[in-house]
């Protein structure tokens, strides 16, 4: 599991994607989300503005993320 640190309250999902490489645009973040590719604390997201906050665990494909 990576850990990205944020330095802010939060980051919204589709801006996290772009962030750590898993989307070159919004329009593939969107796509990966649309798709339920993308899962938040074990539960599929379907809001690209979901707000991401502190020990929240990000999953896309086999790719794991927690946000401290």
């Amino acid at each position: 599991m990576e850990k990205i640190e944020i330095t802010t309250d939060y980051i919204k999902l589709d801006q996290f994607l772009k962030w750590v490489g898993a989307a070159q645009t919004g329009a593939d973040a969107k796509a990966f989300i649309n798709n339920g590719a993308v899962r938040v604390n074990n539960e599929i997201e379907m809001q690209r503005g979901k707000k991401l906050r502190k020990e929240d665990v990000i999953e896309i494909g086999s790719n794991k993320f927690i946000i401290v």
